[in-house]
């Protein structure tokens, strides 16, 4: 029996053994929806309290529930560890690793590089399924995954096989979750895209494959340029809107009652979470490596990293209006997660606001049930609770992430002027600010 059959049977069977490497918001969900299926599945994560909060049945992703951790844990197919030497015993690998930007915006894939060289080169062996699901440039694949993979004179498609499978995780969406969403898978070979396949197909509603690993890499990249590129178009509008004189949220509003042709983007304090202020950086890293200039994707990143300065000049313009100077004013910040509902502060415009707005000597405080402290340089703030005196102490409540647990109309009647980033307040009043 070939190795390809031999995992193939494993697959169907459920007797394969796998292992996420990264428990985060990509990880955790992924190793579950495993579990639930019936494969064994080891989680691996240096984080000691994710490791133990797993093996406790607990979850900390709000779009896994504690049921569904225990329910893995209880089964004994669910275990975490920081231990990599696990991999040795396993016939699947799933590589789920952040993958952020450097300080000159370039790709850092240094925890994909520490994955291979720690977690996987060392206990590699013929038979196994290795996957890469962290957002990286087209070519990372074929350059950097598999010339570690068979530095040990494997054969990939024959006694190892490599594919990507792009991770498509929106925290905090009621309807689309890891289960039910389509998954792209690109091999290596048409043997490895087709162990992956089903595998994948053992799990999830969906599966769509794709003819190399690069294409899925670039379906990735894509699906978030896309967004980052149409978010920068509306954030434009808003400042043209702006100097116009005209309600942009209107405009929208107006256009979205086009039944073909247009689908509705709405502007914004600024990018934020792990995906679309990162990922477009990554094709335009790559598209300079062969001499190709992606000016629509760096020009969207300017058009997008220049809102939290509107937000910051659009307070201060606000507050002139009643006589106040920034400097001094006390500035309420709602909601300064990257998105609405969810306990993820990565990349949030929220942050670039607050350093702004103290830089201009502002008086900061903010609320956020999901985010109790917050790095802010090299000041950290802690959430403070909502309270009649905080709003009549407030001279400016700034709208960042409409949370829906905010009370907006007993904030409204409380606070004297609302910058509203989010269109949270639909009335129109002329205490109310808008970007």
């Amino acid at each position: 029996m070939s190795h390809k059959q031999e995992l193939q049977k494993k697959i169907e069977d459920r007797t394969a053994v796998c292992c996420i490497i990264g428990l985060g918001y990509v990880g955790l969900p992924l190793a579950v929806e495993l579990a639930a299926t019936g494969f064994t599945v080891y989680g691996i994560d240096l984080n000691t309290n994710k490791v133990e909060a797993v093996n406790r049945g607990e979850s900390y992703i709000p779009d896994v529930s504690n049921k569904m951790v225990k329910e893995g844990v209880d089964s004994g197919k669910l275990k975490a560890t920081t231990d990599f030497s696990v991999v040795k015993d396993c016939d699947v690998v799933s590589i789920c690793v952040p993958t952020p930007l450097n300080k000159t915006r370039d790709p850092d894939i240094s925890y994909i590089i520490s994955a291979l060289e720690v977690g996987i080169v060392p206990h590699v062996h013929p038979g196994m399924l290795v996957v890469l699901e962290s957002t990286t440039y087209p070519g990372t694949t074929e350059e950097v995954i598999v010339p570690a993979l068979i530095s040990g004179n494997l054969k990939v498609g024959e006694d190892i096989f490599v594919a990507f499978s792009p991770e498509r995780v929106d925290p905090g969406n009621p309807h689309f979750q890891t289960g039910n969403i389509p998954k792209v898978v690109g091999g290596m070979t048409k043997n490895c895209c087709h162990i992956a396949t089903l595998l994948y197909s053992s799990f999830l509603a969906k599966v769509h494959p794709v003819s190399s690993a690069a294409v899925a890499e670039m379906v990735k990249i894509h699906e978030n340029t896309f967004r980052s590129v149409n978010i920068a178009l509306v954030n434009e509008l808003a400042l043209m809107c702006d100097r116009l004189g005209i309600d942009v949220w209107e405009v929208i509003e107006g256009a979205s009652t086009k039944p073909f042709g247009f689908m509705p983007f709405y502007p914004g304090p600024g990018l934020g979470g792990h995906c679309i202020p990162i990922d477009p950086y990554y094709l335009s890293w790559k598209a300079r490596s062969v001499g190709f200039e992606a000016r629509f994707i760096e020009l969207a990143g300017q058009v997008n990293s220049s809102m939290p300065m509107h937000v910051v000049n659009k307070a201060s313009d606000a507050l002139n209006s009643v006589g106040k100077a920034l400097r001094g004013s006390n500035v309420l910040i709602l909601g300064v997660a990257y998105k609405s509902d969810i306990d993820d502060e990565r990349e949030s415009p929220a942050i670039d606001i607050i350093d702004r707005l103290i830089a201009k000597g502002a008086m900061i405080t903010y609320l956020d049930s999901y985010i109790p402290e917050l790095d802010v340089g090299t000041t950290v703030l802690s959430a403070s609770e909502i309270s009649l005196e905080l709003l009549q102490e407030t001279d400016l409540a700034i709208i960042v992430t409409a949370h829906s647990d905010f009370d907006y109309d007993f904030i409204l009647e409380q606070v004297p002027l609302i910058l509203d980033t989010r269109n949270a307040i639909k009335s129109r009043q002329d205490k109310v600010w808008r970007i």
